[in-house]
């Protein structure tokens, strides 16, 4: 009778240790394939936003917190006018100040954005090439960057940073946006009905 008791708990045993590893098994397919759906978001997002390569758009600034000045006087143009494989630069000019480009990077499926700033003779000015690596809460039409440890050292308060990046599915408007701790900042939406 014992060596039965003992032989039913070693098979039980066996039993509970194989389907926790049949578990840790499958929670590690499922990460792989959250991952790889994720990757495959960024690389359609970045398919998406190629769609408007080599065309300019009209903007306007839809808000602007209290910690920043207004723009809303001023034009807003988006210039689509590099696009690779793996990457896309978007010029985004504000009345006279050409001072920013938005650069989007697609590296082995994984999508960043850096804000690239330049004074007028081309030379990088002291902010410059902030952003982040995309998240996996977007989609193929939307997706959030939050600040990585670079900006978040750049950036006075910089770390709570998240830029938004969106296309409406019909790409009629592309929207960028700012939040920082989840207060939104500034927000600016185009056109892509009229390209000029």
């Amino acid at each position: 009778m014992l060596k039965k008791s003992i032989l039913f708990v070693a098979i039980l045993t066996l039993v509970i240790s194989c389907n926790q590893v049949s578990k840790e098994a499958d929670n590690e397919k499922n990460d792989e394939i959250l991952k790889e759906e994720s990757l495959n978001i960024h690389e359609s997002f970045f398919q998406n936003l190629s769609k408007l390569c080599g065309k300019s758009f009209k903007g306007k600034e839809i808000y602007r917190s209290h910690h920043g000045e207004s723009m809303a006087e001023f034009e807003m143009i988006m210039h689509v006018n590099v696009c690779k494989d793996d990457q896309i630069h978007i010029p985004f000019h504000i009345g006279e100040d050409k001072s920013r480009t938005w650069q989007f990077f697609l590296e082995n499926g994984s999508l960043s954005l850096r804000h690239d700033h330049r004074h007028d003779d081309g030379t990088p000015e002291e902010q410059t090439m902030y952003g982040g690596y995309a998240d996996d809460t977007g989609c193929e039409y939307r997706q959030n960057f939050p600040a990585d440890e670079y900006s978040a050292e750049l950036i006075e308060d910089g770390g709570g940073n998240v830029w938004t990046i969106k296309l409406d599915e019909d790409m009629t408007t592309f929207t960028y946006r700012l939040e920082r701790d989840k207060e939104k900042r500034w927000r600016v939406d185009f056109d892509l009905t009229k390209p000029l």
